[in-house]
């Protein structure tokens, strides 16, 4: 057991791990610790027992318990303090309970471990000091007037009809999309998406090929449906197609999970021959492509290319997007856009989970997108993040602390870098160092299954000319040495 705040009762390690399951025991470990955080049970700035004492409790290896500690920590669920101990985070993802979030204006970079003000370089989230949340809540006050007269009684579990009306509307015409309203589905941010979108294309056992390095929170929305996850290497021009190829001569490939505008974590984009190579591949294999693209408002260069989904008519591909990255994490609109059979099947599965979203905030969403009030802020937003990306560019190349040890592609948009470090460079025990300093980076390994890789993701846009400065002076001070 282990002390939490005062008034709480100690948590009692009573989780059960399966060594015969498909999920590895650190994955199951993970989920576990996940659900006791959202349940109350860990509550933020609560401690969890050492890695040893773990370990023992559960009957695993003190690796397994390390591999699990350290997901935890990259996916931003505890933090590590030296020669302290783990902690519940006092600033938990988009997944965790709504009173676990802090409240106030201050940017999601920077957080409060204890008593002490850290820096996150996270994975890109924007800057939520810059959203309209003075025209959102305007726009909130009128719907709940406007809805009130119905009664507000329960709805459609797809979502509110008028956002998904101005949602199709806008998709067609911003993105190439050809959908109808009722292939939509409006959801409590992205990650609903892709659990539903789980939950519908697949069954226990399924093949998802997914990118890797990739975004570890699909697969886990993938392993709610029991799929198996399978990884397909990436180079520089996104998920490869031979290596794809690999896999489908041995394995029945269900679904195919993509980030196609900019590859999550290291921003590539998906080049247009391989767009149709993995079109041409869902057509012939008879597999579905789930594309996440979690952050087409921002490109700097150029105008990007248009989704899968676009090129597909929604036939093969299932669209997944989110207002998240375009006004702050905390606002909780997502949507799945498919084919009807999958949007159906979403649906039903949506109205076990929770029977409709938020209809006021979703109607609220409706007028600003209708009025174009988020494409305004989408506008102004591009020009800040890109001096933003600008400047932390500048500032790592100037650092002289930094010199010959990153470097680090500059993506035409995006909300981070993938940052890449010099041979004989441990990126662990650098992030452990940093932490010691009050910044906080995740290793690049926490995307890629545990494997080491000789990265890390870097979000700029969260954070102001003067804190990229800060986070970069702290990263070059805390630069271990080159072995």
């Amino acid at each position: 057991m282990v002390r939490g705040p005062v008034g709480r009762r100690p948590w009692r390690v009573d989780l059960v791990l399966d060594a015969g399951s498909r999920t590895p025991l650190y994955q199951q470990l993970v989920q576990g610790i996940v659900r006791d955080i959202r349940r109350g049970r860990l509550a933020p700035g609560g401690g969890l027992p050492g890695t040893r004492a773990l370990a023992a409790s559960l009957g695993v290896t003190r690796k397994v318990v390390v591999t699990a500690i350290e997901e935890l920590a990259a996916q931003g669920w505890v933090v590590i303090e030296p020669a302290r101990g783990t902690f519940v985070s006092a600033t938990l993802p988009d997944l965790a309970v709504a009173d676990a979030r802090p409240k106030g204006r201050a940017p999601a970079a920077v957080v409060e471990a204890g008593q002490r003000s850290m820096i996150r370089l996270g994975d890109g989230v924007p800057d939520a000091r810059l959203a309209p949340l003075t025209a959102l809540g305007r726009a909130m006050r009128r719907a709940l007037a406007s809805l009130a007269r119905g009664g507000l009684g329960y709805g459609d579990p797809r979502g509110d009809g008028v956002l998904r009306e101005v949602l199709a509307s806008f998709l067609n015409e911003a993105r190439g999309l050809a959908a109808t309203p009722g292939q939509v589905l409006v959801t409590q941010g992205s990650q609903m998406a892709l659990a539903l979108a789980g939950l519908a294309l697949l069954a226990p056992g399924d093949v998802v090929a997914v990118e890797s390095p990739g975004y570890a929170p699909a697969w886990g929305a993938f392993g709610l449906a029991g799929a198996e996850v399978v990884p397909v290497a990436i180079d520089g021009e996104g998920l490869s197609i031979s290596a794809l190829d690999a896999v489908l001569r041995r394995r029945r490939v269900r679904a195919v999970y993509v980030t196609p505008h900019h590859q999550y974590p290291t921003t590539v984009p998906l080049s247009a021959g391989r767009r149709l190579a993995l079109l041409e591949r869902a057509a012939s294999h008879g597999f579905t492509v789930i594309e996440d693209d979690y952050d087409y408002e921002y490109h700097f260069e150029a105008r990007p290319l248009l989704p899968l989904a676009s090129a597909d008519g929604l036939a093969r591909v299932v669209y997944v997007g989110s207002f998240s990255k375009l006004l702050a994490p905390g606002i909780r609109v997502g949507y799945l856009v498919g084919p009807p059979r999958v949007v159906e099947a979403a649906a039903r599965k949506r109205a076990f989970l929770d029977r409709q979203g938020d209809v006021v905030l979703e109607r609220a969403v409706a007028e600003l997108l209708e009025d174009g009030e988020l494409q305004r802020h989408a506008r102004k937003a591009r020009g800040v993040y890109r001096q933003r990306r600008d400047a932390l560019v500048a500032l790592l190349r100037a650092e002289p602390r930094l010199a010959g040890v990153l470097s680090a592609d500059v993506p035409s948009g995006g909300l981070a870098l993938w940052i890449r470090v010099a041979a004989g460079i441990d990126v662990e025990a650098w992030s452990d160092a940093a932490r010691g300093r009050g910044l906080l980076f995740t290793p690049g390994g926490a995307h890629a299954s545990g494997a080491r890789l000789s990265a890390f993701r870097a979000g700029f846009a969260a954070l102001d000319e003067e804190e990229l400065a800060a986070a970069v002076a702290l990263l070059g001070a805390s630069r271990p040495p080159q072995g």
